[in-house]
C-alpha cells in the first residue's frame, strides 16, 4: 500500500507533462503558468495562512532563500516547460526531465561536498548518450549539423533549474513544515509570473483549456506534492527517489495513448540509456578517490 503514494505522484506528474504539451495552442504559456499557481495559492490560503502567520518568526530570516526556491522550482522550471511544449514532444520532455536526479547528484558533489563515485561518473556519460540519442532523433549527425532543437534546449534548462532547486532545498534545510514551504513558494511564483502574464497575449479561460489549468493546479501542484511527501515519510527519501526513474516511461506511454505520439526505436534505446545511467549513479557508490588515511605519528 505504501508504494501507491510514489506511484500516484509519478502518474500525475507524467500526466502533467502530457497536459503541458496539450496546452500548446490551447492557451498561451504565460497564462497557464500564472493561472496554475494563482489558483493553487487561492486554494491553499484558507488552510495555510494561519500557519504562515504563526511561523513568521522562522520565515522572515529565510525570505531570500524562499524567494530563490520559488523562482527556480515553480516559476522558471514550469514556465520553460510550457514554452518548450510548443516545439518538442511530450516523450522528449519526459526523457530529458529524467536527467534531473543525475544533475542534482552532480551539484551535490560540487556544492555539498558529496564524494564523486564511479557510478556518478559512468552514469553521467551513459545518460548523456541516451539524451543525445533522443534529441538528435537517432542521428547524431543531425545534431552536429543543426544544433539542439529549441524545445529540447528549453527543457534541458528547465530540468537544470529544478535540479538546482532540489540541491538548494537539501543544502539550506529550512526548518518549516513541508506544506507551508510549498505554499510560500507558490506565492513567490504568483508574484514573479504576474508581470509576464500582464505583458503576454491572452487566450482567456474557456472550455478548451480550463481542464488543463485545473489538472496542472489541483493534481500536479497540490495532490502530487502531498502524496510524494507521504511517500518520503513512509518509505524514506532514498527509496522514494527511485520511483522518479519511472517518469520517462510512464510519460511516453501516456503520450502515445493520448497524443498519438509515435514511439521510435531511438526513444526506447535513449530512454533505457538515460534510465540506466541514473540507476548506476544511485547504486554504484564506490568513490573515485578513497579518503586518505592519516597515520598517527609516534
Amino acid at each position: 500500500m505504501n508504494y501507491a503514494f510514489p506511484l500516484l505522484a509519478i502518474l500525475i506528474w507524467a500526466g502533467n507533462t502530457v497536459v503541458t504539451k496539450m496546452s500548446a495552442g490551447a492557451i498561451f504559456p504565460a497564462e497557464i503558468g500564472f493561472y496554475r499557481w494563482l489558483l493553487a495559492g487561492l486554494l491553499f490560503t484558507p488552510f495555510l495562512l494561519r500557519s504562515m502567520l504563526r511561523h513568521w518568526p522562522e520565515i522572515r530570516p529565510n525570505l531570500g532563500r524562499i524567494f530563490i526556491l520559488g523562482v527556480l522550482g515553480m516559476a522558471v522550471y514550469q514556465s520553460l516547460a510550457y514554452f518548450a511544449a510548443g516545439i518538442t514532444s511530450a516523450t522528449n520532455m519526459g526523457i530529458i526531465l529524467s536527467l534531473m536526479p543525475l544533475m542534482s547528484l552532480a551539484m551535490a558533489i560540487v556544492s555539498l561536498g558529496q564524494r564523486l563515485s564511479y557510478g556518478a561518473l559512468v552514469g553521467a556519460l551513459v545518460s548523456l548518450a541516451g539524451v543525445l540519442l533522443v534529441v538528435s532523433a537517432g542521428d547524431l549527425r543531425v545534431l552536429l549539423q543543426h544544433g539542439l532543437n529549441a524545445g529540447d534546449g528549453l527543457m534541458l534548462v528547465a530540468t537544470l533549474a529544478y535540479a538546482l532547486y532540489s540541491t538548494l532545498l537539501k543544502k539550506w534545510q529550512l526548518r518549516l513544515p513541508p506544506l507551508l514551504l510549498l505554499y510560500l513558494q507558490v506565492l513567490v511564483a504568483i508574484i514573479v509570473l504576474l508581470p509576464l502574464f500582464l505583458l503576454s497575449d491572452k487566450t482567456g479561460l474557456g472550455r478548451g483549456n480550463i481542464g488543463l489549468v485545473l489538472y496542472a493546479c489541483v493534481l500536479a501542484s497540490m495532490v502530487a506534492p502531498l502524496v510524494w511527501m507521504q511517500a518520503v515519510h513512509r518509505l524514506g527519501p532514498s527509496r522514494t527517489t527511485l520511483f522518479f526513474n519511472l517518469l520517462p516511461a510512464v510519460t511516453a506511454v501516456i503520450a502515445a495513448l493520448v497524443l498519438d505520439e509515435q514511439l521510435a526505436l531511438y526513444h526506447l534505446v535513449g530512454g533505457l540509456l538515460t534510465l540506466a545511467g541514473v540507476i548506476l549513479a544511485e547504486r554504484w557508490k564506490t568513490p573515485v578517490r578513497r579518503a586518505s588515511v592519516t597515520v598517527p605519528q609516534p
